[in-house]
């Protein structure tokens, strides 16, 4: 197993560094693209309108890929926006059959260059692997047809023009989703600190190493399937906001690991954790919020924005509006935020504006809260603090109970009684988890054992 580093210091020795466009290890990838050296870009991210993928339609699914490449690269042209980053996440049909996946990143990666020679337009592709191993129940993480067809679509995608490599990997979320609904904080921190880790470092090895064999960039990891989803369940009221809060500062040590096996960002934009990752390591990240809301509502719209190096729509499907498809309205409103971003560096005004972004949610919310500068500064030194992944999970959840208490006890933000009570209730059940997982092993593998492998994750 490829050895992690460890990282002892922050990148940033003071929080008021922290600020969007500028990353202390910027990037250039792509036709001139740098990431992080001082500027905002978009990074446009975009998918089919509702329809199947299949054999007898593919050629069919091409055109409109690159039909979506075309009138999002000419908006931008239109626009004089000099660069950008386009972000190909694969529909599941993508990864499944490789050769398609590559087929359409080739595509894409034709039309950029056809710009670039023409225009002059700057531009970069990510290509972001779905993580079809879930398919199968239990799902095998580490063996198997689908994990062996996942770094085959990697290769093919790096070969055919990729240049900078994610995936939202979901180690550990077989027992995370019902650990998740049932408030079993045991499992929760288990699924996290444990399987989220071994898995991480299996995954990373592997696409670092293919990273490597094509000069291409690896970039970085999400935990979009467990702070995210929890996230969505409590805007529909299913869960509590503060749980939702608690696991989104949980999750960060788990995508730190990317980082760790060689992950060099720019960090994947729906990591609501990255700017935690970027105080520690100093990469480039990218980050959504409010121009996403075409793929989710959130709470934390503008707060998400005050240390990105790329702004992201989320996931854009190409349908008509009345300005034009999707994907290249949305480019013009990233185009536009980005613009305001850079205007600031301009002008002196970058921390005022930062400032701005965070103040306007921080108190609104709790998820909110958890995501502010003063918050992600402290959680990232409470990381270096523990070397041990299970006990840096646990930390960071006790840590996000005590800041959304203190608030509270402040009078700085307001939540209901219901959640007054959900919150001391995970407090409680954090308490009582021991520093060492082994002691809750036992009981963790006898709750969950018919959903997960422990020899897919080596235990």
């Amino acid at each position: 197993m490829k050895t992690r580093k460890i990282f002892k210091e922050l990148a940033y020795p003071s929080k008021d560094e922290i600020i969007f466009g500028k990353a202390k290890y910027p990037l250039k990838c792509g036709f001139g693209v740098e990431i992080g050296n001082g500027k905002v870009l978009p990074e446009v991210n975009f998918t089919l309108p509702p329809m199947s993928i299949h054999e007898n339609n593919f050629l069919e699914v091409r055109k409109r890929f690159r039909d979506i490449v075309n009138r999002i690269l000419n908006r931008a042209v239109e626009l004089e926006q000099e660069a950008l980053v386009l972000e190909l996440e694969h529909l599941y049909e993508l990864t499944k059959n490789p050769e398609w996946g590559a087929v359409i990143t080739s595509d894409i990666k034709g039309i950029m260059e056809e710009f670039n020679n023409k225009y002059g337009l700057k531009s970069a592709l990510r290509v972001t692997v779905a993580d079809i191993r879930d398919q199968e129940r239990p799902p095998r993480m580490r063996t198997g047809e689908l994990t062996e067809i996942m770094f085959k679509s990697f290769e093919l995608c790096a070969k055919e023009g990729a240049d900078i490599l994610s995936i939202e990997s979901t180690g550990g979320k077989e027992i995370h989703d019902r650990a998740l609904l049932e408030g079993d904080m045991a499992g929760i921190t288990f699924s996290l600190g444990v399987l989220g880790e071994r898995d991480m470092e299996f995954l990373w090895k592997n696409i670092v190493d293919i990273s490597k064999k094509y000069n291409v960039i690896p970039g970085g990891d999400t935990a979009c399937g467990f702070a995210n989803t929890a996230m969505q369940l409590s805007h529909q009221g299913m869960l509590p906001k503060v749980l939702a809060s608690v696991i989104r500062l949980m999750s960060a040590p788990r995508s730190l690991i990317a980082i760790e096996m060689g992950a060099v960002g720019p960090l994947k934009d729906c990591a609501y954790e990255n700017p935690i990752l970027k105080i520690i390591s100093g990469v480039p990240i990218s980050m959504e919020g409010k121009s996403s809301a075409c793929a989710h509502s959130s709470p934390i719209g503008n707060i998400s924005s005050y240390a990105c190096d790329l702004w992201s729509n989320e996931s854009v499907q190409d349908v008509k509006l009345l300005s034009g498809f999707a994907p290249e309205v949305f480019t013009e409103i990233l185009i536009y935020d980005c613009r305001l971003m850079n205007s600031a560096f301009k002008m002196g005004f970058e921390k005022k504006l930062r400032d701005l972004f965070i103040l306007s949610d921080i108190y609104l919310d709790p998820q909110a809260l958890v995501m502010s500068l003063d918050v992600a500064y402290e959680s990232a030194k409470k990381i270096l603090n523990n070397e041990n992944n299970y006990q840096r999970t646990l930390e960071l959840g006790k840590y996000a109970v005590f800041v959304i208490k203190n608030a509270l006890e402040n009078g700085k933000i307001k939540i209901s009684e219901r959640e007054k009570n959900w919150l001391y209730k995970i407090q409680e059940d954090l308490e009582n988890l021991p520093q060492d997982y082994r002691e809750i092993w036992e009981r963790i593998y006898e709750d969950y054992k018919d959903l997960f492998l422990k020899e897919e994750y080596g235990l």
